[in-house]
């Protein structure tokens, strides 16, 4: 009998509505559009900067900044992935979306989170050469190293999420399945299924251990030897050096995790459905935000460089008008 009613999965024909914010009165949803639009546009012109920065600046052509470049590509994919249907949604009450875009949008989602942590574990590799083994960096640290690093984290990421995606698919839902979520986000998905959600439920956690915790637990190690090799500079200021070349990393590190935490909580603690959905939606916005910021202001070359192409920019306008 849950085949007849839920037989949406069988003949291919589910559509999935998302509810967005379930209390969220329809007169609040222009500002939240208005909010979110800022936010995305934050996001893209200052990830933006970054890469424009560093391939214009011959000085950032160096391992760390090809793999913080790496990181704000990774930022705009991410949040390109959910927040141009969250602005559809607020704006137009475009809520549907069919079978297959639901389940790539999902899979891009824990993709793209899947690379930012292993990213971050690439960067804290690169910090711990540069900080425990300075005089072997150029050798450990070339191009075709960084090269093959980035790719391995992207090419990861880009397959552990396989199984959860194949798995989600072979449920049965009914022919409109409501999404308690503004955006198809895998355990949103599986708590909208007519079948068992025990399995699901049950991988998407040992994958999101493998994802937070698995990484988290490898930038500790790389920060502990760091840390070991610092405490053992004499100069005060040889000190200071080196922990400055790691600062903006353990902020992004630290911003990173926080979100994954308000996340969690908001799914463990027992609240209501609305702080499940935006704790989700604080880790799908929070991060790309603060990444930009935190390379501008806490690193004095990158800050130097995005000057530069701002200036030049301004220059060539005005010349422009000049003329």
């Amino acid at each position: 009998m849950e085949t007849l009613t839920c037989n949406g999965s069988l003949d291919g024909s589910t559509i999935f509505y998302l509810v967005g914010i379930p209390s969220l009165p329809e007169s609040f949803f222009l500002p939240v559009f208005f909010i979110f639009l800022f936010f995305y546009l934050l996001i893209l012109m200052g990830n933006a900067l970054i890469l424009m920065a560093v391939v214009a600046e011959p000085s950032l052509h160096k391992p760390m900044y090809f793999f913080l470049i790496n990181l704000s590509a990774l930022d705009i994919l991410f949040t390109t992935t959910t927040v141009p249907k969250m602005l559809s949604l607020f704006l137009l009450g475009d809520h549907f979306l069919s079978f297959p875009a639901c389940l790539l949008q999902m899979y891009l989602f824990q993709s793209f989170t899947c690379s930012e942590a292993f990213i971050l574990v690439v960067m804290a590799y690169d910090r711990y050469v540069a900080i425990c083994c300075p005089l072997h960096y150029p050798v450990h640290m070339t191009p075709l190293t960084n090269a093959a690093l980035a790719a391995s984290a992207w090419l990861t990421a880009l397959f552990l999420p396989i199984p959860a995606v194949v798995k989600t698919s072979h449920m049965t839902y009914n022919n409109i399945a409501h999404i308690y979520h503004c955006f198809c986000d895998h355990l949103a998905l599986v708590q909208a299924s007519c079948s068992d959600t025990t399995p699901q439920t049950l991988m998407g956690f040992c994958i999101a251990m493998v994802v937070s915790f698995l990484p988290l637990l490898l930038v500790l190690i790389s920060y502990t030897h760091i840390l070991a090799a610092v405490l053992r500079i004499s100069s005060r200021e040889g000190r200071s050096k080196a922990f400055s070349t790691c600062s903006s990393h353990l902020l992004v590190v630290g911003t990173y995790y926080s979100s994954i935490a308000i996340a969690y909580v908001a799914y463990r603690a027992d609240l209501p459905l609305d702080f499940h959905i935006m704790g989700n939606v604080v880790y799908a916005i929070l991060t790309p935000i603060l990444n930009p910021l935190i390379y501008t202001l806490r690193n004095k070359d990158v800050k130097a460089a995005i000057t530069k192409i701002t200036s030049l920019k301004t220059h060539s306008g005005i010349g422009t008008l000049d003329i």
